[in-house]
């Protein structure tokens, strides 16, 4: 029995010195962060990456029987904007306005070295100054030949003086005469000398030429400025840029194959893109007579029928161009989107309405369709924006990114 207890003992295994090799808790801890964080990377390298789509507000339809006919985008523009510079080529010494300065038609904007320029005003004034003395001189000359002249005469005929004394007279008095006609016309020509620097004076004073907010400060005190550009110099052509707010119109280039939907007067709603809420009633003022062949479009300006301090110069705009409600059937819904947003899926209409950067798959409910816009009865709201490009492979929930313009 001794024996058998003995190889049993013989076969037991000693943990004694297992547990003295057991893992520290630390270890351990640091081993399922390092496990954690290698999981984060690789999540994040595989992770789905946001789709890029082109987005558009949804608009209200038009009350009063007004229906959208087309589509389009453009660019808030001003009519009257100028870059101003100087007649006259000089240094700037003074610059007194600043970007975003509301100035008046003539209000004094800089002023260029004109140093030179006094100093031959000086020059020119004393010339003239000279020849009106020397006019006095000549006047006062001719004045004693006639007298002379007369008084030869008057000997001549007592038989006192002789004919050549009163043909030496006679010539004297014709002599000054010519020259009192001569320095008079210096007088004048040293007149227009002065006016002409008193302009060239007055031209290195750059002016507004029309009142207008000043939207770029294009030169400094110090800088040469000239009204012609000179490749390869540190000469500035002009001093600011000025736009008249009062002139902003939109300009839309519109695809040739619909200008047939667009006439001079017609009504049109603005969005800009900086608020999409806000729609704005316009008009159209023109249709420029002439395509481009490279873009196949036509430009067509707009105008707002009232201006807003929101609105900017080159800010981006959607318009949407009104017709009469009598042309096609009327919707009982307020919402148009464009055709190429709706989609088919399971037999219903849906469209993919973009929220917080994830994308939402909604039904929606079509009153009517009109060439390339599609009247929405329910489903959506005004001002919630809507995938218009990319959505092929698009799935709810997914994550997008909205294309820039």
């Amino acid at each position: 029995m001794s024996t058998d207890k003995e190889a049993l003992d013989g076969l037991r295994i000693d943990r004694t010195a297992v547990r003295r090799r057991r893992v520290s808790p630390w270890l351990l801890l640091v081993l399922l962060i390092f496990i954690g964080l290698g999981g984060g990377v690789i999540w994040f390298v595989q992770r789905p990456k946001a789709a890029v789509v082109r987005t558009m507000a949804v608009q209200e339809k038009v009350s009063g029987g007004q229906r959208t006919l087309l589509n389009a985008s453009g660019y808030v523009t001003a009519r009257r904007a100028a870059t101003v510079s100087s007649k006259v080529t000089g240094k700037v010494v003074e610059v007194l306005i600043e970007e975003g300065m509301k100035v008046e038609a003539g209000q004094v904007l800089a002023r260029i070295d004109s140093v030179n320029v006094q100093a031959a005003l000086r020059l020119s004034e004393a010339q003239l100054e000279s020849a009106r003395q020397a006019l006095n001189e000549t006047k006062a000359n001719l004045e004693q030949a006639q007298r002379e002249r007369e008084r030869f005469k008057q000997l001549a005929e007592n038989k006192i003086a002789s004919a050549s004394d009163v043909d030496r007279a006679e010539a004297s008095a014709k002599s000054l005469a010519a020259r009192l006609e001569y320095q008079q016309a210096q007088v004048v020509v040293a007149e227009r000398e002065v006016a002409q620097w008193q302009q060239q004076l007055d031209d290195t004073i750059v002016r507004a030429p029309f009142s207008g907010i000043v939207i770029a400060k294009n030169a400094q005190p110090g800088e040469m400025i000239s009204p012609m550009s000179a490749g390869g110099s540190f000469t500035r052509t002009g001093i600011c840029t000025i736009v008249d707010m009062s002139s902003l119109e939109i300009e839309v280039d519109v695809n040739e194959s619909y200008i047939n939907r667009v006439e001079a007067g017609q009504r049109v709603a603005a969005t800009l893109d900086s608020y999409p809420d806000w729609q704005i009633p316009s008009k159209v003022i023109a249709i420029i007579p002439t395509a481009d062949r490279q873009k196949a479009t036509v430009k067509v300006r707009v105008g707002f029928e009232r201006l807003d301090p929101r609105i900017l110069p080159d800010m981006a705009v959607k318009v949407a161009f009104q017709g009469s409600g009598d042309a096609a059937p009327s919707s009982s819904g307020g919402i148009t989107v464009p055709k190429a947003s709706v989609r088919e899926h399971d037999g219903r209409s849906i469209v993919w309405v973009v929220r917080d950067g994830r994308v939402e798959r909604r039904a929606i409910t079509v009153a009517a369709r009109n060439g390339d816009d599609v009247a929405v009865a329910a489903g959506l709201s005004s001002g919630e924006r809507v995938v218009v490009e990319g959505a092929e492979r698009l799935v709810d929930g997914a994550r997008v990114t909205e294309a820039k313009r």
